[in-house]
């Protein structure tokens, strides 16, 4: 939210229009960066009300992310017949790559 929170804004009458549809005045609008489209939750307080911004993302397109992650997933399991001498060399090996990528 931004600066342009103040008492001026805090008490703003609605009226519950068909369809129990809203419209919050220009200055809420404003003050929260709200636009046409954007989503709000509506959570009921002791005092009444609460509306709050929140970004929505698709189920697709969440789905999709989490595939492409995912997919860059490397399994580093160790091989079950590689000589313990080996495994430490590869080991140390994957540290000093780490460190210089890193640190």
């Amino acid at each position: 939210m931004n600066q342009l929170l103040s008492e001026d804004i805090a008490m703003t009458l609605m009226r519950v229009r068909r369809a129990a549809q809203l419209t919050l005045p220009a200055d809420v609008r404003q003050a929260l960066n709200v636009k046409e489209g954007d989503y709000l939750e509506a959570r009921i307080t002791k005092d009444g009300v609460l509306l709050t911004p929140v970004q929505v993302v698709e189920r697709e397109r969440a789905w999709k992310n989490i595939e492409d992650i995912a997919a860059r997933v490397r399994d580093l399991e160790p091989d079950p017949n590689e000589d313990p001498m080996a495994a430490e060399e590869r080991i140390a090996e994957q540290v000093k790559d780490f460190r210089r990528k890193h640190v």
